[in-house]
């Protein structure tokens, strides 16, 4: 039986659901009609005070725990999450709006890994012991106290975790807020954790919009932040967290460019380009949307992947045969028709898509533009949404050049048969999460993360490790101590 989307109670913080009706009322909307499926609060500053004081409370005994125990609960919690996909998937689906058919294998899963792989890594946690003559060193690794993550909507289950899995395995405590959006699935997170064994207060969900993250933010009493989310969201985050030199991760937007050679294999650069950017409706911030093809192969592709976009199977969420939903919102549906009529009026070439459903629900065609030039706005703005633009190149130094330009450095691609020249490109590549003939492969066991504007510090793998948690040095003299008086 699947979850009632109405949950039990707006905030989960303690151990139990807790309400209070005082917050402003967040409505949460299907995206495949429009309709209202539940409703919660945001936070207000006693919920707040609630979720701060026990996840302070209770992460001090959560340290002492050994990395072994914290580990096993991590664990028992993956196996949880995976026995119940199905309900979690269908939660997701109302949640997000994206195809039952993507979140069964892209969404729980994913979060499931994360609580696994950090399980299975709380136990190494260890430090380093350096001998110094006959005095020595010695390192402990202890976690940062409490972490505030701040969730996206596009995957709320698996930030959820991907922030969590490694707060939690380094023996930290966590508050996440989900986005106002997407309200519903860190909840079951929540659950899970604790009918796992974990401790009350260590994972505690608050809902709320930006003045809610804000009071987060700004709390003395938290030590690390990290945010999914928009660059300009991410400024005003990691200034807030700088003003008391706070932990900081940020995980924020990209327009990664998608580089096709023409000795690539055409089908599968076509499929690349298709999960580069129209799984998850497009709404995916490693995103290749700018897809450079070199100019022998330009037309063919182009038809190609026009051809195969035919086969995009558009229509209930719910049904395991649809491969393409809505937009999440009325909002974003608006924000990406703003950009598709921006590239009609700057001479792009719109091949097909980008027309609206007469349906309930917010719903656009997936769209192709070609003739697309750089200095385009739908080739320098993060659009977040089905579009994917077309733009011809010649040569390597070219490609890599144009490739470059850009604010953004969160993810890039490279499809070609010559393997020296795919790992020569990606090696000037300005980015910080790449492929090879692949595209958008997230395992929990690879570092994700951007440079330039896309980001500060990775997510996922041991590299996540070092963002939530500290070294201690400790010096030990084994002789006498000297002093010059």
């Amino acid at each position: 039986m699947a979850y009632d989307t109405q949950p039990e109670a707006s905030h989960f913080i303690d151990g139990a659901y807790v309400e209070d009706t005082e917050g402003e009322l967040i409505e949460v909307v299907y995206p495949a009609t429009g309709e209202v499926i539940a409703r919660v609060h945001a936070a207000t500053p006693a919920v707040i005070e609630k979720a701060i004081a026990s996840g302070r409370r209770a992460q001090k005994d959560w340290a002492l725990m050994t990395g072994r125990e914290r580990g096993r609960i991590l664990t028992r919690a993956a196996a949880i999450m995976r026995e119940r996909n199905h309900d979690l998937s269908v939660l997701e689906t109302w949640d997000t709006g994206k195809p039952y058919q993507e979140t069964s294998v892209a969404d729980a899963t994913s979060g499931a890994d994360a609580l696994e792989y950090f399980g299975g890594l709380a136990a190494t946690l260890t430090g380093e012991h350096i001998q110094l003559g006959e005095d020595w060193a010695y390192t402990r690794r202890e976690p940062l106290g409490l972490c505030v993550g701040i969730g996206a909507w596009n995957y709320p289950t698996q930030i959820a975790c991907w922030k969590g899995a490694p707060a939690l395995a380094c023996g930290n405590a966590m508050i996440f807020k989900p986005s106002e959006t997407t309200p519903l699935s860190a909840l079951k997170v929540a659950e899970i954790l604790v009918e796992a064994g974990l401790p009350a207060g260590i994972f505690n969900v608050v809902q709320g919009m930006g003045a809610v993250g804000g009071a987060l933010v700004t709390d003395a009493r938290v030590d690390k932040v990290s945010l999914t989310g928009s660059v300009p969201t991410g400024r005003k985050v990691y200034a807030s967290a700088a003003d008391g030199l706070k932990h900081v991760t940020m995980e924020l937007g990209g327009k990664s460019p998608l580089v096709i050679f023409d000795d690539a294999d055409l089908e599968d650069a076509v499929g690349g380009a298709i999960m580069a950017n129209f799984y998850s409706s497009g709404q995916v911030c490693s995103n290749g949307t700018r897809v450079f093809v070199q100019k022998g192969i330009r037309e063919r592709f182009v038809a190609r992947l026009a051809e195969r976009l035919g086969n995009a199977v558009i229509g209930d969420p719910m049904d395991p045969e649809t491969s393409f939903g809505p937009l999440v919102s009325a909002r974003q549906m608006e924000i990406v028709q703003g950009y598709i009529a921006k590239g009609v009026e700057e001479g792009a070439t719109l091949v097909t898509g980008g027309e609206r459903l007469d349906k309930p629900g917010f719903w656009l065609t997936p769209a192709i533009f070609d003739g697309v030039t750089d200095d385009m706005t739908i080739a320098r703005e993060e659009i977040f949404g089905p579009v994917l633009s077309v733009l011809e190149f010649e040569n390597e130094d070219e490609v890599i050049a144009r490739a470059n330009d850009t604010e953004f450095g969160l993810s890039a691609g490279v499809f070609t048969q010559d393997f020296a020249r795919a790992h020569r490109v990606i090696a000037q590549l300005e980015a910080g999460t790449c492929f090879i003939n692949s595209y958008n492969d997230a395992p929990v066991e690879a570092p994700f993360g951007g440079v330039k504007m896309s980001g500060v510090g990775r997510e996922n793998s041991k590299a996540a490790v070092e963002h939530y948690s500290q070294l201690k040095t400790v010096f030990v003299r084994m002789g006498h101590m000297e002093a010059p008086f």
